[in-house]
């Protein structure tokens, strides 16, 4: 997504670009504070901090039919995990609000995302709730695929794409900055899908123990036409989302759904 910004093909007038990386649950954490300006974060992150940005309707990662994956070294179905402990990437993490929607009777514990593969070989936890690269190379290390939250997402929802990440603007900057941010942001997803050859190794530099073959098929997964702009399946999907967590009592406030 940022490819444009980083090889320099797309500039935003009056601003300055400054790549601040760090872990998902870190980014939600400090979204609670309004600290960056520009940031992402995680879905079910978002009602915390509604007050204090702005949805960009481009720059989401949604996922078609697929999703963040529960995954066991000994079990097989979500049935023998009852009374078990699953590990789980982080309280505020879109994959966290569905495992505690649909399987909240089963004991989950926080750790970072990239550790748990880690942590069910080892026999800490039972399970893992995988994202990121997890998803793809979760069969390597012979473990078991319980469930894909994507397909039972998309089952659920007459195939509605499945909210995991969004891009934010910061309320304290005018709409018109703002509508400029995003507008930067889309130019610059485009800029990667006509470059292919100069963006998939420019993203690979963040890749986590995969190939460029896998780096690739990751990257389309999650970078796709709802990436580049959300629409109206995509804003469903969002306040489908909130409408769950907030009958489930986990989300407190369901958030106006407006798209920048």
């Amino acid at each position: 997504m940022f490819y444009g910004f980083g090889s320099g093909k797309v500039t935003i007038p009056g601003f300055t670009i400054d790549h601040v990386l760090d872990d998902i649950q870190s980014l939600n954490v400090r979204a609670m504070q309004g600290e960056l300006p520009v940031t992402a974060i995680s879905a079910h992150a978002y009602p915390y901090v509604s007050d204090k940005y702005w949805i960009m309707k481009t720059g989401a990662s949604m996922g078609e039919g697929y999703g963040p994956i529960i995954v066991s070294k000994k079990y097989k179905t979500m049935d023998e995990l009852k009374g078990k402990v699953i590990a789980q990437p982080g309280k505020l993490t879109t994959a966290n609000l569905l495992l505690q929607i649909w399987y909240g009777d089963i004991e989950s514990k926080e750790m970072a995302f990239d550790k748990i593969i880690d942590a069910v070989l080892n026999d800490e936890v039972d399970a893992g709730l995988l994202i990121h690269e997890g998803q793809l190379t979760w069969g390597e290390y012979g473990l078991n695929k319980l469930i894909d939250f994507g397909t039972r997402w998309q089952s659920e929802t007459n195939g509605l794409p499945l909210p995991l990440g969004l891009d934010l603007v910061r309320k304290d900057m005018t709409k018109e900055a703002a509508v400029t941010i995003r507008e930067a942001l889309q130019a610059s997803i485009k800029a990667a899908y006509d470059d292919p050859e100069g963006s998939i190794p420019y993203a690979m530099q963040w890749g986590r123990g995969i190939d460029t073959k896998l780096g690739e098929k990751f990257v389309k997964m999650y970078v796709n036409d709802v990436t580049y702009d959300m629409g109206e399946r995509g804003k469903k999907a969002l306040e489908h989302l909130f409408k769950m967590g907030s009958d489930r009592g986990i989300i407190p406030v369901v958030p106006e759904v407006e798209l920048l």
